[in-house]
C-alpha cells in the first residue's frame, strides 16, 4: 500500500473520530433512533461473534469451537468472572478436542 494511501485513510479515521464529539451537540438524535443504533451495534457483535466461532476459514469450524462458546456465553450470562469463563470455554473445547470431538 502506497504512503499516499495510508495516510490519507489515516486522517480519514481521525476525522471521523474527531467529528463524533465535535458534532455531538449541534445534533439531537431522536430516542427510537439512538435506541436503534444501540441495537444495531449488539448485532454487529454477535454476528462476529457467531462467524468466528462456527467458521475456520471457509469451512465449519466443528462443534468443540461452539460448544466451548456456548459454555462461555452461558457463564457469562450468569456473571461469572472473567478468567473463570475464558477457563472453562478453553477446558471444554480442550476436552471435547480430546475425546475425538473436533
Amino acid at each position: 500500500m502506497s504512503l499516499f494511501a495510508i495516510l490519507a485513510l489515516a486522517a480519514g479515521t481521525f476525522a471521523l473520530r474527531l467529528a463524533g464529539p465535535t458534532f455531538r451537540t449541534r445534533f439531537e438524535l431522536p430516542p427510537r433512533l439512538e435506541r436503534l443504533f444501540a441495537v444495531a451495534a449488539t448485532v454487529l457483535l454477535l454476528a462476529l461473534a457467531a462467524t468466528a466461532a462456527l467458521t475456520q476459514g471457509p469451512e465449519f469450524a466443528g462443534w468443540a469451537r461452539p460448544a466451548g462458546v456456548a459454555v462461555a456465553g452461558v457463564l457469562a450470562l450468569r456473571r461469572a468472572p472473567f478468567p473463570l469463563v475464558v477457563l472453562a470455554a478453553a477446558g471444554t473445547t480442550a476436552a471435547l478436542r480430546a475425546c475425538g470431538i473436533s
